[in-house]
């Protein structure tokens, strides 16, 4: 990176943002981002960031509530003439609403993708899902670069677990787990699901004789409401299989989410830090670094779509 670089964390992002700027390098810039009693926001860049390429880390969990400060803070850069946005997201919202079920339904992820293209200039994301979508590109008209989390998950996994046995808890799990499977070559199995609601939900084991001994491992990318897994967790104790270890990529975890998981006998619950929860036990941060650092990504060129990561 040629120009200046200033590293701006919104608020809860603070310390991804600080080892974000020490891995490679950048300046932390100072700012004020604060809510009036009414509950408006209000921003102010102290930083000098004139001419300056700005990294904007706003992991977008909770996005409706996050959403009008990350975008006038980001305007703001802009009116102060920062010269290039690049918006950090770690954990990238909306993504799920990508077509309309029933008539009438809007298509939140093409909307949202919109309201973000508009505040950067570029985006840097760990593991979105895509399920309908091949790339971002289809629906971000900025240059963007995804970055995989499989290859971070999977050491954790041989550090931590004797004879693992991955499941997924449904089809749309499956790229997740084979992703994290390849590198070792460990044995996977990828569940049925039927989903009636929110909370309501029916999962069918395969065959799992000979796996016994094996530590079953849920890996998906996103807990939400836990329920997949908390239905998976009480089918493997039907099967008398050992207590399962459930491993996500982003720790949404909607409203008691966590507590019901961690009481539903999971023997323990790790996540990746794309969004700060007591469960973080895994650190993307240099994933993300050395992705902003590499020359294939010209985050300030028009290239756009650029996946990285295992296969």
């Amino acid at each position: 990176m040629e120009t200046e670089t200033i590293i701006f964390g919104m608020p809860g992002n603070e310390s991804f943002s600080v080892r974000l700027a020490s891995l490679i390098g950048a300046q932390v810039g100072v700012a004020e981002i604060r809510s009036f009693p009414d509950g408006e926001s209000y921003v102010r860049v102290v930083s000098d960031v004139k001419g300056k390429d700005i990294l904007l880390v706003c992991t977008l969990d909770r996005p409706n509530e996050k959403f009008l400060p990350l975008y006038f803070f980001a305007k703001c850069l802009k009116s102060q003439g920062a010269c290039h946005i690049c918006l950090v997201a770690p954990y990238l919202a909306y993504m799920r609403q990508d077509k309309a079920f029933t008539p009438g339904e809007s298509v939140s992820s093409a909307n949202f993708a919109a309201l973000v293209s508009s505040l950067a200039d570029s985006l840097i994301t760990v593991d979105p899902h895509l399920h309908r979508r091949s790339s971002l590109g289809e629906i971000y008209s900025i240059p963007n670069k995804v970055v995989h989390s499989a290859g971070h998950i999977l050491d954790w996994i041989l550090r931590n677990v004797e004879k693992p046995l991955l499941i997924g808890p449904d089809d749309e799990s499956e790229q997740w787990v084979s992703g994290v499977s390849r590198g070792a070559r460990l044995p996977f199995v990828v569940l049925e699901k039927v989903r009636r609601g929110d909370t309501d939900v029916e999962v069918s084991v395969p065959n799992v004789e000979g796996y016994f001994e094996h530590t079953p491992i849920l890996v998906d990318d996103i807990i939400s409401s836990g329920r997949t897994m908390i239905e998976t967790i009480n089918r493997l104790k039907q099967l008398e299989m050992k207590p399962a270890v459930c491993i996500g990529v982003h720790a949404v975890f909607g409203g008691s989410a966590y507590s019901d998981l961690k009481e539903s006998g999971a023997a323990r619950i790790v996540t990746c830090n794309t969004i700060s929860h007591e469960s973080n036990e895994i650190d993307i941060t240099e994933l993300v670094a050395s992705n902003l650092t590499r020359s294939e990504f010209e985050y300030q060129g028009t290239r756009s779509n650029t996946a990285v990561g295992p296969e």
